[in-house]
């Protein structure tokens, strides 16, 4: 990543920073130990990439980062309920997020789902009241679907009951559509929306999504080669194939987005470093 990007990602992450500290709750408030395990994961966050890419969004069709924040600040909470959730016993079974004890570990079980819990409810809130009602409907609408049956949740059940490997090339590819690229497609959509984008760019950049965000999972399928990380290509196809399969999807996924201007060079750069950490 140039340091142009660097810099423009360093004052967008330091944006959605303020606004998620304006918007969690003040854990010296009733109830105290769910407010702080709500805070748990999210501050020091990871990457922060899905609110970047909603933001690059946003400006690549010609918003600001500013209007694209209600969805940036909404995709972070949902990112976050995911991991608490997916690192409970009765999913993966964590013991460790980010270098520190998982929510459950630090809060017990039942804090950890209702932290989880609250998260969820606190980022359409947080869409519901930021994203303008011009666009908020839709921009819900997106969110509940990237996130629920037909998306994370359906993903998350699936890769649940498949056990390890997962059976094949497409029950896993299936898989990493709905568990990582559904938000990641889902964020790039809410911001564009919120920038102004209209429905033929927004199908584009949907599309975009999708290949990057699966793309972003076979690289974490890579990097965590070895390890027992569930539904993973490595074991089926070789790094080779793998590592050539998530270029091929970065490749199309640039192609999608060749007509929008300079202003889009963050987004294409998101998109590179997602597919391409690591290497």
């Amino acid at each position: 990543m140039s340091d142009e990007v660097q810099g423009w990602l360093a004052e967008r992450t330091a944006l959605v920073e303020t606004v998620l500290e304006r918007t969690l709750p003040d854990p010296a408030r009733p109830p105290q130990t769910l407010h702080a395990a709500m805070r748990h994961l999210v501050f020091p966050g990871g990457k922060r990439l899905r609110p970047a890419l909603a933001m690059a969004a946003s400006e690549a069709v010609g918003g600001t980062p500013e209007a694209a924040l209600p969805m940036a600040v909404a995709v972070e909470l949902i990112h976050t309920y995911s991991l608490v959730h997916d690192d409970l016993p009765c999913m993966d079974d964590d013991d460790l997020r980010r270098g520190r004890p998982t929510v459950h570990i630090e809060y017990g079980e039942e804090v950890a789902v209702l932290a989880g819990d609250a998260l969820q409810s606190l980022a359409f809130e947080t869409l519901a009241m930021g994203a303008g009602k011009e666009r908020a409907a839709a921009t819900i609408a997106d969110l509940a679907r990237a996130v629920g049956a037909a998306g994370l949740v359906g993903g998350q059940a699936d890769d649940l009951t498949q056990g390890p490997g997962c059976g094949d090339v497409e029950s896993v590819l299936s898989i990493h559509a709905r568990k990582s690229a559904a938000l990641i497609a889902v964020s790039v959509v809410g911001g564009a929306r919120l920038g102004g984008a209209d429905e033929d760019l927004l199908f584009e950049l949907d599309e975009f999504g999708r290949e990057v965000g699966v793309a972003f999972q076979i690289t974490d399928d890579l990097l965590d080669a070895g390890e027992d990380e569930g539904c993973s290509l490595v074991p089926l196809l070789g790094e080779a194939d793998c590592r050539e399969r998530a270029e091929a999807l970065l490749a199309t996924a640039l192609a999608r987005i060749a007509v929008l201007d300079e202003r889009a060079e963050p987004l294409r750069a998101l998109a590179r470093f997602a597919v391409r950490r690591g290497v």
